[in-house]
């Protein structure tokens, strides 16, 4: 049995049984590709070797630890580029760890616990990001610049000692990983509520443990002394292992929610722990059974349990309020689950289905606010994406939903939100819009899509500085939202509407980058990029805006952006006239 020092680089697929059961023969294919077109050859060019393939990811041996991180480096770029021009569910990520380490040698295999230890490291990275041991970042030191983020010492499974690990937050701007510092803690107490594990061997039921977690966060979200991270951000650690101390530090609070949901013929066992993100303390556990005709009161006692253990004094008035129902009807509420299960993907297809299930809800509780609220905001992803067919009758149905949320959900943030912004975006209503969405958030402050919306309708109504401020509180509540790009675009308009074109194409084309086939994006990079003198890549947008919505016209832009300061349209035309949008 021989044993040698080696730099061991270990890595593996993001949500690969995610990307599986959306496309089984499609994943295969690209996970194929990707070590042939991309892995192999960065290997074999830093003089390392693949040592075995497992499933989704795969071990690799390099005499060098310098080689060894500048070959992550480069995968982790090369991935990027990949992901750059393909549709959101073929994008493929990594997670890397790198270690240096005594490794046993049988054959042409390596074991050891250098070898575990790189497999720990790359379970704490980020997707598209790198994680690196003390050890290896003491050797490359002054021989890679490249900015390494010293996360301290890490208690990891199997491992006896804790290990010193430092993080490449991302290897190229693109990448999920990419993230600016950490955030501070805010001045109260903060809650981020992971994903609950669906353990009822039914993947199929996913949707139903997703509901319960986001019922769960909107319940707590109503309490304005506590600071709760949005869903979207939430559910990004979704399918992962994750250590709660470093989601504390990503996400910038000071307690974890996790738990798991039990779905079995007509009863339901929901188990919940909450843990100081800080020291990895158990501070809270509780197990919930019940029949589904009691799922409502199973929620109610998660939320008041988690709030009483995060501050016992809590008033009972105040624990009353977090425990708001959607709906009485159960079977209502199962298809509003998929509706937002499906929502998220914002594409054509989906979108359609969403708006589908939604209606479903709605026929069968007609006083289910979130509901027509979320149905209005179908048309929205419609008339943002393009893909809206009969204008004016989508005008008339998205102001008829908009309205009966609103009438329906006098005290929910939501509700009241999202039919606000449908308004004022499709409906022309911007000042009626502004007005639910400034209800909303006297209601829930921690509402991060109400700030998006405000920050929207601030834009349209004239004020980019208080649009820029708002968008900036959405994305401290929701600083990893997958949907980023709505955040991004809105900050675009915002400093396209100050004058500041530079900073608009910068957050425009970020916006373009996740979505290059998304309507709006393109619209105020073509925009932007022509008046900060980018005319090449403006152009580049026009054509890909022209196909998207070849109807827009300099003539009907108020149609399509219901702006109301006359000089912002005018610079919006001239930037659009420029970028080469017809008369």
């Amino acid at each position: 049995m021989a044993r040698r020092l080696a730099a061991i680089l270990a890595a593996d697929v993001v949500g690969y049984s995610r990307l599986m059961g959306m496309d089984e023969a499609g994943t295969l294919n690209r996970l194929k590709s990707l070590r042939k077109d991309l892995v192999q050859p960065k290997i074999t060019a830093h003089s390392g070797r693949i040592v075995k393939l497992m499933g989704d990811g795969l071990l690799a041996e390099f005499p060098s630890v310098v080689e060894a991180v500048q070959c992550a480096v480069e995968i982790q770029q090369g991935m990027e580029e990949r992901a750059r021009d393909r549709p959101e569910g073929q994008r493929t990520w990594l997670r890397i760890g790198v270690n240096l380490g005594d490794v046993i040698v049988e054959g042409a295999d390596i074991y050891g616990d250098g070898v575990n230890m790189a497999a720990r490291l790359e379970a704490l990275a980020d997707a598209g990001g790198i994680c690196i041991s003390g050890p290896v970042f003491d050797t490359i030191h002054g021989k890679l610049d490249l900015p390494f983020e010293d996360t301290g010492e890490q208690q990891v499974k199997n491992i006896a000692k804790p290990i010193r690990v430092y993080k490449l937050a991302c290897a190229s701007p693109g990448s999920p990983a990419h993230r600016t510092a950490p955030p501070q803690l805010p001045d109260k107490p903060s809650i981020a509520v992971l994903p609950f594990e669906n353990i009822s061997g039914d993947p199929d039921q996913d949707y139903f443990a997703d509901g319960m977690v986001e019922e769960i966060i909107t319940a707590l979200s109503r309490l304005r002394w506590l600071f709760v991270i949005a869903r979207n951000s939430s559910f990004t650690y979704k399918g992962r292992a994750v250590d709660v101390r470093q989601v504390g530090r990503e996400l910038g609070v000071r307690y974890v929610l996790e738990g798991s949901v039990r779905k079995a013929g007509t009863r339901v066992r929901i188990t919940g722990e909450l843990i100081d993100a800080s020291t990895g303390a158990q501070l809270w556990s509780d197990r919930f059974d019940g029949g589904l005709e009691d799922i409502f009161d199973l929620q109610d006692m998660v939320t008041a349990s988690v709030v009483g253990a995060l501050a016992p004094k809590l008033e009972s008035a105040e624990i009353e309020r977090a425990m708001r129902k959607p709906t009485e009807s159960l079977s209502a509420y199962d298809y509003y689950l998929r509706g937002m299960g499906v929502y998220d993907q914002w594409n054509h297809e989906a979108s359609t289905e969403a708006l589908s299930l939604f209606k479903r809800a709605i026929e069968l509780d007609p006083k289910f606010a979130s509901a027509y609220a979320m149905a209005a905001r179908c048309y929205v992803q419609r008339k943002a994406g393009g893909w809206d067919t009969d204008r004016d009758q989508e005008i008339v149905e998205t102001a008829r939903l908009a309205r009966r949320a609103a009438e329906l959900g006098k005290d929910d943030s939501v509700a009241l939100g999202t039919a606000g912004f449908a308004l004022a975006w499709v409906a022309n209503a911007v000042e009626e819009g502004a007005t639910l969405v400034e209800r909303a958030l006297a209601l829930n402050p921690n509402f991060a899509w109400g700030w998006g919306f405000s920050g929207w309708i601030n834009v349209w109504l004239g004020k980019p500085e208080v649009a820029s401020e708002h968008l900036a509180r959405a994305l401290r509540l929701s600083p990893h939202d997958p949907l980023l790009l709505t955040y991004q675009t809105a900050a675009a308009c915002a400093h396209f509407f100050n004058g500041r074109y530079a900073e608009a194409w910068f957050w425009a084309e970020a916006a373009m980058r996740d979505r290059p086939y998304y309507a709006f994006p393109n619209c105020i990079g073509a925009a932007s990029g022509a008046l900060a003198g980018r005319l090449t890549e403006a152009k580049k947008a026009m054509a890909r805006l022209r196909e998207l919505m070849p109807d827009l016209r300099i003539s009907n832009l108020k149609e399509f952006f219901p702006l109301r300061r006359p000089q912002d349209l005018a610079s919006f035309a001239d930037g659009l006239r420029k970028a080469g949008l017809p008369e």
